[in-house]
């Protein structure tokens, strides 16, 4: 568990056949429901929650009803570990009507209900629906679209060997693209029958494996990454051994010039002057809030230690 305390979303691998059991042992094709893998995560990560904070849970309802203190603050220190923020609490205990002033009226139902609607704000979920080549896998994954959570059909295996090929340089693919060209004449044809049949069954009917547009999703849908172009000159767009556009940064929708500048360097943030936007050659200030796909040039009184 302490993976997922840790984690900002997360991406549930599920079995689409339905050709792996709640155990996890294979069965039959279509024998098992994925729905049910879902509802297990589901209820294990809430039962999870309500036994950390029930551990405290008398202290912290005196806490707020003797102190009138605010339960998003409360929580917010309570659950800091979790990456629970006050703003989470507050629209968690809003979206059920639960008096935030009286925890202590809450019933044992509406706490676990508080929790999974925090958990399900704090901890982001999309469902990777495995083994879309698998013709049963098409229907259930139109059913596991209604749980509420972003879908994706995927076949790992199908990038698995995809990946395989690029690297010993049979093939040219990078992960994500919706096609593959064969570079080598020393494929068997069996290898190339099954290149054809990853081609026609995933991606001409699918777009792609599914596998890099899950981790797309979670990380600029669910987490509203930008990216971020550091670079020293502005003029080259190079770092100081001439490398052009370097380096990317996967930064959260909202930080700042001055924010991005520590996350490159400590030094760099604690002594930062001013940022250049590279596109306007523009000056922008501490406070400059940053769009997906800025290159930016820093400078600040401190250099890299």
């Amino acid at each position: 568990m302490d993976e997922i305390r840790q984690a900002d979303a997360l991406i549930h691998i599920v079995d689409a056949a339905g050709a792996t059991g709640i155990e996890g042992k294979p069965c039959d094709v279509g024998t098992h429901d994925p729905r049910e893998d879902v509802e297990f995560l589901e209820k294990e990560l809430d039962m999870w929650l309500l036994q950390i904070i029930k551990k405290d849970w008398d202290r912290t309802i005196k806490r707020i009803e003797g102190t009138k203190e605010d339960i998003g603050t409360v929580l917010e220190e309570r659950l800091s570990g979790l990456g629970v923020r006050r703003a989470h609490v507050l629209k968690s205990q809003e979206d059920l009507g639960l008096d935030p002033a009286h925890p202590s009226r809450w019933s044992e139902d509406q706490l676990l209900k508080f929790l999974h609607e925090l958990r399900r704000i704090t901890k982001p979920m999309l469902i990777a629906a495995n083994k879309i080549d698998i013709p049963v896998a098409k229907e259930n994954t139109d059913t596991l679209g209604k749980l509420g959570y972003p879908v994706i059909p995927c076949c790992a295996e199908a990038e698995l060997a995809l990946r395989r090929t690029a690297e010993k340089g049979f093939t040219d693919y990078k992960p994500g693209d919706s096609n593959f060209k064969i570079t080598s004449q020393t494929l068997s044809a069996e290898q190339r029958d099954a290149l054809d049949r990853i081609r026609e069954k995933i991606l001409i009917p699918w777009g792609s494996t599914g596998v890099q547009a899950a981790i797309d999703h979670a990380f600029f849908k669910m987490l509203r990454m930008i990216a971020v172009y550091p670079v020293e000159n502005p003029e080259s767009l190079t770092d100081h051994k001439g490398r052009v556009l370097p380096d990317v940064y996967l930064v959260p929708f909202g930080t700042t010039a001055k924010q991005f500048a520590g996350m490159i360097h400590s030094d760099l943030g604690e002594g930062f002057l001013y940022g250049v936007e590279v596109r306007s050659k523009m000056r922008i200030g501490e406070d400059h809030v940053l769009k997906d796909g800025d290159v930016i040039s820093i400078v600040s009184a401190k250099k890299r230690g």
